[in-house]
């Protein structure tokens, strides 16, 4: 059978071949089968349903470059992806997919140095990847000509929606030239999304990729039980029992980023932490030595993680729960790729089975319990690749100037002794059993049966629970905010979920009914994060009131305060006082507003001085 044969099948030119061949590529997944034939047919627009991990990139980027003329030296191909490390990474994947054309590839996003991305457009570049608010930046400043655009590609789009890049997109979208085709790709599809099509696309084909479940993935996937306070060390056993260990840990929040990295670092092991507090360059170069094998172990927040490409990764490490079945499967998903199996590990602590045990049902995922491996059994491990380490350095034949020196040592000394002795200068304490700490054993719970009673009170709370926490949930489950800020200050939809996000830390999916009007803003949010963004506020003041504050309510202030004390019980009644309120993590990593040295969001200030008329 011909080399590549199912690519060649789907109408690829021998230099796409080529380029494939050289990335290592042996089949065409399922959004590529479908998508390529259609794209190298003129005029054709595509909607996408594909999850990232699926080869969605390629499936848009062949029929791309197959399609650029790299002699007109103009933008042909737009591509907007919702995050800077994504402009980078979709960047560097149609590079290598180009081959030996010369065909110029630029990403351009915030944060990154204007001037520079300046000069490079100027120089004429064929294909764009960017980020919607630099790259309306550009539209706007005549820097980047679309005249010739052929291809616009919405990539990721759900995830540039729910980060309020709509404002953006749209104006992107109108300043584009009719004649151009529109490709939207899009792991899930809200209602959003098909009104986003049926507006600016025309007649587009539908293409729906089966979802991943991680009972599908080539992956072994195991859990423990431990305590909180063992699992640093239950991590380092791993990571010990493992000859070739490359993977990544996800933690919960940056801080415990920054400290489980630190540890792992400071005990000797290649590792760095990556999330949003670190500036675009660290980024970056942890990134390159990571994909360079220079770090083996990469400890990251979910969001700091969206979008990266590292290949043959061995081990996914849930260092902390992930907080729902996607997330679980979009984390577990990361190894085990192109048919090569990895390993899942997920440390759960008492108190979060039952948690972990919907995680399971939900992502259909056969994942079996192990006991964290012994000090002895790490160590028996170890002797054996010391061995195996060994071996392989004496089977080469020894240079003569060597074996004198060998000779010199040897005599009239025990050649066992002598030998035990080079390897302990080599490898010193690492087959010391002691550096183990203890960890305590958390028994299996048994399983118990739940009353008539406890399951009928259970419907009942997953029931009310489900209706308040519905996207269409009414306003007795949040508060209405009002921010003295708007359009007359250049605050936009995109740019005040920015600021709240980044001043707070709440996620982009708590903002809602965002409104900007010329001197004031509204948005809606569930009560326990309006308490967070009011606490967060409360000292920042315009006229001796504050920024931010509760709006008020149309049926009066009384019957306000009734509705909002109402929901916060039936809330806290229904999740039984369980549930965390936020983590502090979600970050906006990418977004493209930002005011001050430091990078952090900020509402923009009055002019002093500015009375009202």
């Amino acid at each position: 059978m011909m080399e590549l044969e199912g690519f060649r099948e789907l109408g690829l030119g021998s230099e796409s071949i080529d380029a494939l061949r050289e990335k290592g590529f042996e089949e065409p997944t399922e959004i590529q089968r479908r998508a390529i034939p259609l794209l190298l047919q003129e005029g054709t627009e595509i909607v996408g349903q594909a999850q990232t991990g699926t080869g969605k990139t390629a499936a848009f980027a062949l029929p791309i470059l197959e399609t650029v003329k790299h002699d007109r030296n103009t933008v042909q191909a737009l591509i907007l992806v919702p995050t800077r490390e994504l402009a980078s990474q979709v960047s560097e994947e149609i590079s290598s997919l180009r081959g030996k054309r010369s065909i110029d590839i630029a990403p351009i996003y915030g944060g990154a140095s204007m001037a520079q991305q300046l000069k490079r457009l100027k120089r004429g570049v064929d294909i764009v990847v960017g980020t919607p608010g630099r790259v309306l930046d550009h539209i706007r400043r005549g820097s980047l000509g679309l005249s010739d655009l052929e291809f616009l590609v919405l990539d990721e789009a759900d995830e540039m929606l729910d980060m309020g890049f709509i404002d953006d997109i749209e104006a992107v979208l109108r300043a584009v030239p009719e004649k151009k085709r529109m490709l939207l790709f899009s792991a899930t599809m809200p209602p959003e999304i098909m009104k986003l099509a049926e507006s600016f696309m025309r007649n587009p084909e539908i293409i729906r990729t089966q979802k991943k479940d991680a009972s599908a993935l080539s992956t072994d996937q195991i859990y423990y039980e431990v305590r909180e306070s063992d699992k640093l060390e239950a991590l380092t056993r791993i990571i010990d029992r493992e000859p070739d260990f490359y993977g990544v840990v996800f933690c919960r929040t940056k801080l415990q980023c920054d400290e489980i990295g630190q540890k792992l670092h400071d005990r000797g092991y290649d590792a760095a932490a990556l999330h949003g507090d670190l500036s675009q360059r660290e980024r970056e170069q942890i990134l390159r030595k990571m994909k360079e094998h220079q770090i083996s172990i990469l400890v990251a927040t979910d969001v700091a993680a969206r979008g990266l490409d590292i290949q043959d990764l061995t081990h996914v490490i849930n260092y902390t729960i992930p907080q729902d079945p996607e997330i679980y499967i979009h984390r577990v998903g990361r190894t085990g790729r192109a048919g090569k199996n990895g390993t899942a590990i997920t440390f759960i602590t008492p108190s979060e089975a039952r948690k972990f045990s919907y995680i399971r049902k939900a992502s259909r995922s056969d994942i079996r319990r192990e006991e964290v491996p012994g000090a002895e059994e790490i160590i028996e491990k170890k002797k054996e690749r010391i061995k195996n380490e060994v071996l392989a350095s004496i089977s080469d034949d020894p240079k003569p100037e060597y074996m004198e020196i060998a000779e010199a040592v040897l005599t009239g000394r025990d050649a066992a002794e002598a030998f035990a002795a080079l390897l302990t200068s080599i490898y010193k304490n690492e087959l010391d059993a002691s550096r183990y700490r203890e960890i305590s054993a958390v028994a299996p719970r048994a399983k118990k049966e739940k009353s008539r009673r406890e399951r009928r009170e259970e419907a009942r709370n997953r029931e009310r629970y489900d209706r308040i926490s519905a996207p269409s949930m009414d306003e007795e489950g949040t508060t209405r905010l009002f921010i003295a800020r708007g359009r007359k200050d250049g605050l936009t939809k995109g740019m005040l979920a920015n600021i709240i996000i980044d001043q707070t830390g709440v996620r982009d999916e708590d903002l809602r009914d965002i409104e900007i009007n010329e001197t004031s803003s509204f948005i809606t949010t569930p009560f326990s994060v309006a308490e967070t963004i009011l606490k967060a506020y409360s000292d920042r003041s315009m006229k001796g009131k504050p920024i931010v504050m509760r709006a008020k309510p149309e049926g009066g202030a009384r019957d306000g305060r009734k509705n909002r004390s109402a929901g916060r019980r039936e809330v806290q009644k229904a999740r039984g006082r369980r549930r965390k309120q936020w983590e502090d993590d979600y970050q906006p990593y990418g977004r493209d507003t930002s005011d001050g040295d430091d990078g952090r969001y900020r509402f923009p200030d009055r002019k002093k001085g500015r009375r009202r008329k």
